[in-house]
């Protein structure tokens, strides 16, 4: 899902939302729409996008003048916050599309943040530790004066992990000598004063995202006629179907795309599952699929992948680690007959092309925008249930949240703390959409959770005075 579809959405919602009376009343109906269009003009688009060019010098003597970026999309809810990204696919339009994401994802989980996001135009793998170190600190020199604990808060993402934002950190406190510097980024090391549990938070919020539906709420709402939605009828079978597997001890067949932080937490979360058994049949990365239809070691996966920064592509790489599996193309999983499609890699995965080849029941967005709109709206009517990105790849920002409040107040929180706060945070959330989506008629889940994120920030900036 792309920028353009990513605003067309805020209009529709924005919409939908001048025929909720019981949304923002006011006497005089004009003047409420206006305000809700208001509304919808600030928050399609962006507060500040800021582009910069890096100048790296290579190991091998060469000069490079690399784009960076970082966009402010909208701090109406609190200090912007979002990743920075390493990655090939960086530019100004991927970017300020996943700010608004960002700003959309903390208004739906109620979290006291803005939406923005950096990226940096690069693939990691071609550089040097000393290139990337300098890359690093280049980007924070470049942006310092918008960056910081009270106004612009980065992390990890695509490309890039606690090693890069340590360095990041070290270069803000230079820059800023004697100021607050420990909450000027989150996903940092646990010794430089990071979140315990912060890698895993996503892929658990992730894999969460779908457990919970089935078998927490599901089986809580499966008797209430209030709640059964005759227009849901065909999600209603599909959650049916899935949980009289969990109740017959029938392994659900899960693929997982993507096989780094979140891809690889989310599938050793569905191999170790001990409330209902599941069978991780597929995972990928861009570059190989390895397929076992009674499914595959994952935690020897993970050990390969951890020494390896890559899945297995070769009978000799799957023997020596005793890996049954089947190589197939990076590809081929998006098209595979299982029950449950984790999405953990790039955006724009599933669209009008490959829909209609789409097998599995329920598709979780733990990447950004894998699924488009219009694929999103087709599945849907096919029975599929998606659970999309800003509702199910919360589970990073919860624990950045604590992080950035952790840093404040000077006091370490446990993992185990951490992670039940997420999970209580996230189930929270969870349980609000799932029961407005299960009991509307006609719009996706996304566009609930986009309904739920814009009546809290319209609230919000017509409470401050921003819609006149």
């Amino acid at each position: 899902m792309d920028r353009s579809q990513t605003k067309v959405l805020i209009e529709e919602v924005i919409k939908d939302l001048k025929q909720n009376n019981e949304f923002l009343e006011m006497d005089d109906l004009e003047e409420r729409n206006k305000t809700l269009e208001s509304a919808g003009e600030i928050l399609k688009t962006t507060d500040k996008i800021i582009k910069s060019y890096i100048r790296v010098s290579r190991d091998g003597g060469k000069i490079e003048r690399i784009p960076a970026y970082r966009v402010q999309h909208n701090n109406i809810s609190g200090f912007y916050k979002g990743g920075i990204r390493f990655s090939e696919d960086v530019d100004e339009s991927e970017v300020e599309n996943l700010a608004i994401l960002m700003t959309l994802k903390n208004a739906l989980h109620g979290l006291p943040f803005g939406g923005a996001k950096g990226g940096v135009d690069i693939n990691p793998r071609d550089y040097t530790d000393r290139e990337l170190n300098l890359i690093s600190k280049k980007y924070v020199q470049r942006f310092a004066l918008n960056l910081g604990p009270t106004q612009d808060i980065p992390a990890p993402d695509l490309g890039t992990n606690e090693r890069i934002i340590d360095w990041m950190v070290g270069e803000y406190k230079t820059i800023h000598p004697g100021q607050a510097y420990s909450g000027s980024f989150t996903g940092k090391s646990v010794e430089n004063n990071g979140a315990k549990g912060r890698r895993e938070a996503t892929g658990i919020g992730t894999f969460l995202s779908y457990f919970y539906l089935l078998n927490e709420w599901f089986p809580e709402k499966r008797k209430d006629s209030e709640i059964r939605n005759e227009a849901r009828s065909s999600q209603w079978e599909t959650l049916e179907k899935l949980h009289t597997k969990f109740n017959e001890a029938d392994p659900v067949d899960v693929a997982v795309q993507g096989f780094g932080n979140v891809g690889g937490v989310a599938a050793l979360e569905a191999y170790n599952n001990a409330a209902a058994k599941h069978r991780v049949a597929a995972v990928s990365d861009q570059f190989v699929t390895l397929r076992h239809p009674e499914g595959l070691n994952v935690e020897k996966l993970l050990s390969y992948t951890r020494k390896h920064n890559r899945l297995p592509d070769t009978r000799e790489q799957l023997q020596e680690y005793k890996i049954e599996a089947e190589v197939k193309a990076a590809k081929d999983i998006l098209t595979m007959d299982v029950d449950v499609m984790i999405f953990a890699a790039v955006e724009d995965q599933v669209t009008k092309e490959n829909m209609k080849d789409i097998q599995a029941d329920v598709l979780v967005e733990g990447a950004n925008a894998p699924v488009s709109v219009e694929a999103d709206l087709y599945l849907q009517e096919q029975g599929k249930i998606i659970i999309p990105d800003i509702l199910a790849n919360a589970g990073g920002v919860h624990v950045s949240y604590l992080e950035w409040k952790q840093s404040r107040v000077t006091e370490m929180y446990s993992k185990e703390e951490i992670l039940e706060e997420m999970g209580a945070q996230m189930r929270s959330t969870l349980k609000q959409v799932f029961g407005e989506y299960f009991l509307s008629s006609e719009h996706t889940m996304r566009f609930t959770c986009y309904s739920i994120a814009l009546r809290r920030l319209t609230s919000l900036l017509y409470k401050h005075g921003k819609l006149f």
